[in-house]
């Protein structure tokens, strides 16, 4: 009858046979995963902590969605300025010549300046030259004003040209409709307007002055006439 083995013994047998290489087998399982869970948990902890240092925020089980558009901000509306109110003022030194700040009808006619007309239009006949003394066509009329009075623009036209005359002195010369011209003449050295400029009835063009040599003995004056179609003309008939 054989002898029956103990469980040490049956344990040692298992040992020396092929239980050996099952337990080897298995010891080397149980290491490997524990070393794999332990490298793997490194690993998500750094890119966890990575994400939080570029200051990503992560919120578990948030579903990730594009940020929208904003859309473009309309543009505003342009504000419309009203236009200024049509206001008549003073703009002549003693005088009462009223100037308009819009476009006037291009038929209203103004005086150059206020003052006494010292010296008569006269074509026909002839009238003595103080400063010439003798006898003579005279082709405007000259009215009375202090040197630096401002001298307007009769009516609208445009200025075409602005010359220093070797008898009148600085003259201004604007074109107006219908083949009118008007001529002002002993103005100051400096005009305050230039050849193309666009001028309205009582726009201020300049001022008078004392540059006029032919006519220095009336004192201080403006020399005015006006053409039609190139032929001198009286400024009566126009002047209101």
């Amino acid at each position: 009858m054989k002898e029956k083995k103990g469980f040490g013994d049956q344990l040692e047998a298992f040992f020396e046979g092929k239980g050996f290489y099952i337990v080897l087998f298995l010891c080397a399982a149980v290491i490997g995963v524990s070393a794999w869970t332990l490298v793997a948990g490194t690993d998500v902890e750094t890119r966890i902590n990575d994400i939080e240092a570029a200051g990503i925020v992560v919120t578990p089980g948030a579903a990730a969605s594009a940020a929208p558009i904003p859309s473009a901000t309309p543009r505003p509306e342009p504000v419309q300025t009203p236009a200024p109110e049509t206001t008549p003022v003073d703009a002549v030194e003693g005088g009462s010549a009223e100037v308009w700040n819009e476009e006037p009808a291009s038929d209203l006619f103004v005086w150059p300046v206020n003052g006494e007309i010292v010296t008569p239009y006269s074509v026909n006949s002839l009238v003595y030259d103080a400063t010439m003394e003798d006898w003579r066509a005279h082709s405007g009329i000259d009215i009375s004003a202090p040197i630096g009075t401002y001298v307007l623009a009769v009516s609208a036209g445009e200025v075409k040209s602005v010359e220093s005359d070797p008898m009148y002195g600085t003259t201004v010369v604007i074109e107006h409709s219908g083949g009118v011209e008007s001529v002002y003449s002993g103005l100051a050295s400096q005009p305050t307007v230039y050849p193309g400029d666009s001028v309205s009835a009582g726009t201020v063009i300049g001022a008078v002055g004392d540059t006029a040599v032919c006519e220095s003995a009336l004192g201080a004056h403006l020399h005015f006439a006006m053409t039609e179609n190139g032929e001198n003309t009286d400024p009566a008939g126009y002047l209101p």
